[in-house]
């Protein structure tokens, strides 16, 4: 069973490849529009596995609170970053304008999780090497995966 640490970098490479495709595409393009529904719909599972699984475990440790803390509040504002652009018209100058700010600032998340957070999350919980946190992140990603339009619906609501 993969670690919580292999999880994350797994799907850490498959987000940056999403988001080139996305970049090297242009106007509202199927390319684009079928890109984008990947990443949206992968990363909105991702965090939202990510914070249940492993920030809430770093989050229960006196030394992992303020990293925990940072990344949890990095993911509100790439989500919301991610709600503004489903609003938009892909082909509009602004689409490409705030993905780029999107591309930008979820590069550097994921480069400060996997050569910060993890030296934390190592030192107040574990390697996970037999793999339980691992695996609790991919059932719970599969379960978040089901309800990503429901809680965007939700949040418009409020």
């Amino acid at each position: 069973m993969a670690t919580i640490y292999e999880e994350i970098r797994e799907d850490h490479q498959k987000h940056r490849e999403l988001l080139n495709r996305i970049a090297d595409t242009h106007g509202d393009s199927k390319e684009r529009r079928d890109a984008w529904d990947a990443f949206y719909y992968d990363v909105k599972a991702h965090a939202a596995a990510e914070e249940e699984t492993f920030y809430s475990k770093i989050m229960a440790k006196p030394d992992g609170q303020d990293d925990a803390r940072h990344s949890v509040a990095e993911h509100k504002e790439m989500d919301d970053i991610m709600e503004e652009l489903n609003s938009m018209e892909m082909d509009s100058p602004g689409w490409l304008s705030r993905f780029k700010t999107l591309k930008h600032d979820y590069e550097h998340h994921m480069e400060e999780e996997e050569e910060d957070i993890f030296s934390t999350a190592r030192e107040v919980l574990s390697d996970d090497a037999d793999g339980r946190i691992g695996e609790r992140f991919l059932d719970r990603k599969a379960k978040e995966r089901e309800l990503v339009d429901e809680k965007a619906e939700e949040a418009l609501e409020e």
